[in-house]
């Protein structure tokens, strides 16, 4: 297994990187420790979660997952075989206000080391903007958490070209600290937030970037085949958009890809995104140790240029 540098960081990634928010969701903590020990074994060795995660499930406040990725550190005593990123600036509140503050992000911080029962966090990024704090507020603040020794890393989430640029400037002009990783949304159903200027930036700041929602909320698994397979459903939200003469396309194509590699239609979605320019690893998630086959088949096998093609072909607008 080929491991990829996050950018300009020490961080050596695998070509998948887990995505935790399923801990403490659809996971409970004993298949979550279970998923977590069998990732290790394949190779896999990112997690990544946020502070917020998962606030939305019932029963939940947030920091169910860091609690559980923390109670698992302290049980395995592997803390450094796992790359942990997680996130702040998401309210723990229902409908509170996102928050990119200095004050925020300080007390922030410490919340997560405490549930992630670790000294320092590999990757912190930005989750959101809060479209208010100046830039160099929020990389102050990192500035202060790495000369702690809390943080090693910076990284963003979903902000926009302009902020983007704006943050990057500030860490040359002010000697600020640099985000090193960049996390767009990015899949064969959801392209445009990431490929353009986004990916510009950060081919020429030389970021890694991981991607989220890398399956489409499991539309690319092609376990949901209409509409009527979500009805009711908890994903049908993420999911009823899809289903449109370009969602049908690309499931076609997908199938016929798998078919022809013999492997798994979410392999193959995962294997267009390791194998597009710009990517260093797509974030995936599982809830069951037997879809983390689909992890394996992406990594062992190469895709020709024309199948690439096709696959990019189908899911263009």
């Amino acid at each position: 297994m080929e491991y990829k540098k996050l950018g300009n960081t020490e961080l050596k990634a695998a070509p998948i990187v887990f995505g935790g928010n399923v801990f403490g969701w659809t996971a409970d903590e004993k298949q979550s420790f279970q998923l977590l020990d069998s990732i290790l074994e394949k190779g896999f060795n990112m997690i990544d979660t946020a502070d917020v995660y998962s606030r939305w499930a019932k029963g939940n406040t947030g920091g169910e997952s860091e609690s559980i990725i923390g109670r698992y550190l302290k049980e395995r005593k592997n803390r450094e075989k796992l790359i942990i990123a997680t996130k702040v600036g998401s309210s723990m509140r229902e409908g509170g206000e996102k928050d990119i503050s200095k004050e925020h992000i300080l007390e922030a911080v410490d919340d997560s080391l405490r549930r992630l029962q670790t000294d320092y966090i590999d990757l912190y990024l930005t989750h959101w903007d809060d479209d208010k704090t100046p830039v160099e507020e929020t990389l102050d603040a990192y500035q202060t958490l790495i000369k702690q020794g809390k943080v090693r890393y910076i990284g963003a989430s979903n902000l926009s070209p302009e902020r983007l640029k704006a943050s990057l400037e500030a860490s040359k002009n002010e000697g600020l600290p640099k985000y090193e990783v960049f996390q767009p949304e990015y899949s064969l159903m959801q392209r445009e937030k990431f490929e353009g200027e986004i990916r510009e930036i950060c081919e020429k700041e030389n970021l890694g970037v991981i991607s989220y929602f890398s399956l489409a909320s499991g539309f690319l698994t092609g376990k949901y085949k209409s509409k009527s397979d979500i009805e009711g459903r908890e994903r049908e939200k993420f999911l009823k958009n899809y289903f449109d003469e370009r969602g049908e396309r690309v499931l076609e194509v997908l199938k016929n890809t798998a078919r022809k590699y013999e492997v798994s239609e979410a392999a193959v979605a995962l294997r267009w995104i390791i194998q597009r320019p710009g990517i260093t690893a797509p974030i995936a998630s599982a809830t069951k140790l037997s879809q983390l086959k689909a992890f394996d088949e992406a990594v062992d096998f190469q895709m020709k240029t024309e199948d690439m093609d096709a696959l990019t072909k189908a899911s263009s607008k």
